[in-house]
Order: structure tokens, then sequence, then C-alpha cells
């Protein structure tokens, strides 16, 4: 297989997910709630998108994938991409996944938004550059536009809305590119997963009320240790083929790769990111002289100071 479970396993170290409000408002523990970004910290959400629920369906990997990459800068001057949290599901109408990513941008403070914007993942994109309102609360959420593509940015409602969206458009080396790269990111220790369902109770008793907490309750606080190892499993059941100068992946029978896909959306996405924050400015001093200095990292596309 293209991911060996030696590779992976070993990178399953963190004990607690970072919980939207919707889960931390049923148990106050500070474990588990969503922090201030520290400094140089950079966060993506990335998705992958489906509309139909896979019930019935000829195809088993249709579900939407979502994933939060808390990138955290280590003294080496490398980042480390921290994958704090994880959800799945099936069967949401188009405009209720937008708005799902919409809040999950906002509530996590995240800076990108790595979606594929082909398919039926394009109707997600095109909601995202209008604003948006959650009628349940009447707050509303101002359009992002697209870091990386200039068609897809003139499409957005405000012209100063932040450039967020990384928009995907996958070809065969971009596909092969994004699976090399994730397998580099396990092998290299660059990426860190949540514990797996089976190796979370320990963490679980020790949040604070959890025996006080209902079933269904303890079930939503124990899902992204499931969606962990329903990931593991996905990667290790990969399958490819060598094709031209890269490789081909694809799902055994009956397996999915929608936590696949959206995990390398993500990487992929932070390896461009820690490029860019990665090269020197050049200042010419009065002599000619060409003088560099350390850069002053700034947000791509608002130039916002970090």
């Amino acid at each position: 297989g293209l991911y060996s479970y030696s590779d992976i396993s070993r990178t399953c170290k963190i004990d607690y997910p970072m919980f939207p409000s919707s889960v931390t408002e049923l148990i106050r523990d500070q474990k588990i709630v969503i922090p201030p970004k520290r400094s140089g910290e950079y966060r993506i959400l990335s998705a992958d998108i489906a509309v139909m629920a896979s019930s019935g369906s000829k195809s088993n990997n249709d579900a939407t994938s979502l994933f939060i990459n808390q990138m955290t800068p280590t003294k080496s001057g490398r980042y480390l991409n921290n994958i704090v949290y994880t959800e799945n599901y099936e069967g949401a109408h188009t405009e209720d996944q937008a708005l799902i990513i919409r809040k999950m941008f906002e509530e996590y403070d995240c800076d990108y938004i790595a979606i594929d914007a082909r398919g039926v993942g394009w109707g997600v994109v095109d909601l995202l550059l209008r604003d948006q309102v959650d009628y349940a609360t009447g707050q509303i959420y101002p359009a992002l536009s697209c870091c990386n593509d200039d068609d897809i940015a003139a499409r957005c409602s405000n012209p100063r809305a932040q450039k967020a969206i990384w928009a995907i458009k996958g070809n065969a080396q971009f596909n092969s590119d994004c699976a090399l790269g994730l397998r580099e990111a396990f092998r290299q220790g660059t990426i860190r997963l949540l514990k797996q369902e089976y190796d979370c109770e320990e963490q679980l008793y020790a949040i604070k009320g959890w025996d006080k907490l209902s079933p269904a309750e303890q079930l939503e606080l124990r899902m992204p240790y499931v969606n962990t190892s329903l990931l593991v499993n996905e990667l290790i059941n990969l399958e490819y083929a060598a094709k031209d100068s890269g490789i081909k992946v694809h799902e055994k029978s009956g397996m999915r790769k929608d936590r696949y896909s959206s995990l390398s959306y993500n990487l992929y996405v932070a390896r461009e990111l820690e490029r860019q924050l990665q090269k020197p400015k050049r200042t010419v001093d009065e002599a000619g002289i060409v003088r560099f200095r350390a850069p002053e990292i700034r947000s791509f596309n608002t130039g916002r100071r970090r």
C-alpha cells in the first residue's frame, strides 16, 4: 500500500479534539475548547464535498469530509500540522454544507479553506463567495473570496472580502503530488492526528462530567476519534498505480477515500503556505548592496501582520 500503518499510527498523539461550541456548551472543560491562536499559528479547514448519501448509490465514497489543521511553528522554522478536529456527514443540501463550512471557518478562526472546486464542490464554493445568513440565529457571515484563482475571485460579491478560499482543481499531477506529499508528512512526522477510537478511553473519562452525559452526548464526544480510526483505515486500504511521472490513487471496491481526499488537500495547502512563509525578502541599500532581512509574515490576501 501507499501508506504504512506504522507510519500513520505513530503520529496519533493528540489527546483532545478542539470541539465546536455546540459540543462545549454541554460540558465545561478547557481541555476540549477552541483556544486562541498563538503567535505564528495558522489554521486550515479542508472539505471534500458530496451531496448525496451513499445508501443505494453505485459508489460508496460520497460523504462530505471536513478537517481542521492547526499549523504551529517549530524551533527549526518548519510547521507541524495538528489535525485537531474532523467530521463526516452525508446527504446535506449544498446550501446547508456551505453554511456549515462558513460557520466552522469563523469559529475556528481559520485562515484558509481548501475545497474541491469541481463537480458538486463548485456549488459550495459559489455560495461561499456571497454573504450567508444563519436563519436559526439571524447571524450574517460575510462573503469570502478566492486566493488562487482570479476568475473565481471575480465572482465574489464583495471586492474587499477576505481571500481565504483555496480552490482545488485537481489534475493527474496535482493528485499525485497530494498523495506523495501526505505520505512524506507521515514519514517525516510533520503531521499529528488524534488518538484512535480504541486508545481514547482515558482521555474521555478525564473530561469533566463525562459520566453525567447521555449515551448520545458521549458518542458526540467520541466521534472525532472514531473518524480518525476510519481515516487510518481508508489510508492503509488505498491502492495506487504508477502513471506517467506520478501515481494514481484509487479505493478498493466498497471502500471510501473522502477523508483521504480532504486531508490531502489540507496538507497540500499547508505545504504551499509554509513555502511562501519561508521565502526571504530582499532590500537594496543606497550603495546598491542587496541585503536580506527576516520576513514579516502577513496573510497572503488580507495584508494582516502575524
